[in-house]
């Protein structure tokens, strides 16, 4: 076999006779989605944001604020208020997945340009490559409690490692094998990744409740906790909850910029609207009220407050624990596992998928993309990410900058500026009279205005990171997700008011002027997760009209 051969070989499926150019700009998951796979209704969407609010980061979302001084239900208020003005940027961003039916990358290419795109689409797959090893070294404190609970030994595997390494045997073992169990749920396509999130929805809070129930009835009570006031007042207070509330928002960051991924596979648009507006906002705060209430309650158990459950489960474990408490920790850390697993799914998995799919789409398709930042997060050794959690902290802050002067750009393109209106063609060809050409397939006005965006942080980012400068730049730094959209898309509108593009400042419609059609039907059977009834349906080959 010779070296071209063997290139086609590693090819991903794609219409016969593109060009060289052609192929660089699109696959069949580059390509809108085809009407068999918008199989995702309006309640596997409220089940995927009821999934994803049960994670470990969430549980413990309100740690840090009540540790700065907020009362238990000031926190609280924070996390309805930050994770309810999450919901409306998603949704907003979203709406062209929906609509049109294309994911992140394709999105990114009306606003950035064709090419300019690229370095969105890098910046966020190196990030959701890093997360996915983070999330797995999370998972990893997960197999190992349950296992615990299993074998009590466990807990004393000598170590093999050097102390060169930054971890021991054992903690490696179990992130290992959460690693390797992972790897099967990157398989399946988008649009049947559903029902993992369907079955975690089901089983995450039950353990969930099971564990306050457990807590409440150990504790004899709620714990101090509750009962703890405020330790701040005035203008203190107010800027310590208008962090809180950012901090919210930030931490979503990721997920408002890649919610085209999944609006892509909604079976009708309205159906990517109202349960993710709500379930947001109710999945996040419930699940935050839960860990309030557990770690409140752990302080009347062991004289402090457990804030991360894996600690938790595992003090269960200490001593002689009886058969029940031992099974009642194995079914909450196998719940937390799958947990973990859904959300590395969701926030990572996915993203990188998709976007290296457009860095590299004649040899990756989202599948491909997955295994590849499994691979990306295994070799990186996470553990040594999370050594200096303040400098990891403080870096995933700044990154929050980034994405939102994307998304400010991204959302401003498509509701103010072309109001609706798409060349869904436009975006697989580099003809000059193309929509998203721009100049040589960068849009200068994008990175203008995501550039300036990124610049009104600059400061507080210093500070952030030890650095002395003026309260005013603090305070907008605080403010950075809102700083750096508004910003970003202030500049953007008003360089298309100056710098017009085709297709720009019509009423508002959403529609497809360039009437994107199928090319020619070819027709599969495909048996229907709803009603198991078999049909044909069309795969997408498709052309201009």
């Amino acid at each position: 076999m010779g070296v071209k051969q063997f290139i086609q070989k590693l090819e991903v499926d794609h219409e016969p006779g593109l060009t060289n150019t052609q192929l660089f700009l699109n696959n069949d998951d580059l390509l809108p989605v085809p009407e068999y796979k918008r199989a995702w209704k309006a309640w596997n969407f409220g089940a995927f944001w009821l999934a994803d609010s049960f994670n470990i980061n969430t549980w413990m979302i309100v740690s840090s604020m009540i540790t700065a001084g907020l009362s238990w239900w000031q926190a609280w208020i924070c996390v309805w208020i930050g994770y309810g003005i999450v919901g409306p940027f998603l949704v907003a961003n979203a709406r062209p997945g929906a609509i049109f039916h294309i994911t992140f990358p394709a999105v990114a290419r009306t606003s950035f340009g064709l090419f300019g795109s690229l370095w969105c689409t890098f910046n966020r797959a190196a990030m959701a490559c890093i997360w996915y090893g983070v999330q797995a070294w999370i998972g990893g404190s997960c197999v190992k409690t349950m296992l615990r609970s299993m074998w009590l030994s466990v807990e004393n595997i000598p170590n093999g490692l050097p102390e060169s390494s930054g971890t021991n045997t054992r903690d490696f073992v179990c992130f290992f094998l959460f690693w390797l169990i992972s790897l099967p749920a990157l398989y399946p396509e988008m649009h049947k990744i559903r029902h993992l999130f369907t079955a975690k929805a089901i089983f995450a809070p039950t353990a969930g409740i099971i564990f306050f129930i457990w807590s409440i009835v150990k504790a004899k009570g709620v714990g101090p906790i509750i009962h703890q006031p405020g330790k701040l007042h005035g203008s203190d207070l107010a800027w310590q909850m208008v962090i809180a509330i950012m901090s919210c928002v930030s931490n979503m960051a990721t997920l408002i910029t890649n919610a085209p991924d999944f609006a892509s596979r909604a079976h009708k648009p309205r159906d990517a609207v109202y349960p993710q507006i709500i379930g947001i906002p109710l999945g996040f705060s419930l699940v935050s009220f839960l860990g309030i209430i557990v770690s409140s309650s752990s302080t009347v158990i062991y004289g402090e407050p457990v804030w991360n459950p894996i600690d938790l489960l595992g003090k269960l474990l200490d001593g002689h624990p009886s058969g029940a408490t031992r099974f009642g920790v194995w079914f909450i850390s196998a719940s937390f596992i799958l947990a973990q697993l859904g959300t590395n799914i969701a926030a990572n998995s996915v993203s990188a998928g998709c976007d290296l799919t457009a860095l590299f789409p004649r040899f990756i398709n989202i599948r491909r993309g997955g295994y590849v930042a499994a691979i990306v997060g295994l070799v990186m050794c996470p553990w040594n990410l999370l050594k200096d959690s303040n400098s990891f902290t403080s870096y995933l802050s700044a990154y929050s900058v980034f994405l939102s002067s994307i998304a400010g750009v991204m959302i401003s393109e498509y509701w103010f500026v072309r109001r609706g209106h798409y060349r869904v063609a436009d975006l697989y060809h580099t003809g000059r009279d193309g929509w998203y050409w721009y100049t040589f397939g960068i849009n200068w006005r994008a990175y203008a205005a995501y550039i300036s965006g990124i610049l009104i942080n600059v400061v507080g980012f210093a500070g952030a990171v030890g650095r002395t400068v003026p309260l005013g730049a603090t305070r907008v730094y605080e403010l950075s997700f809102f700083t750096g959209f508004g910003v970003s898309s202030l500049i953007y509108c008003l360089l298309n008011k100056f710098f017009p593009t085709p297709g720009s400042w019509q009423p508002f419609e959403e529609v497809d002027e360039s009437d994107y059609k199928p090319r020619e039907k070819t027709h599969v059977m495909e048996e229907s997760d709803d009603d198991k009834k078999t049909s044909a349906v069309s795969v997408d080959v498709r052309e201009v009209s």
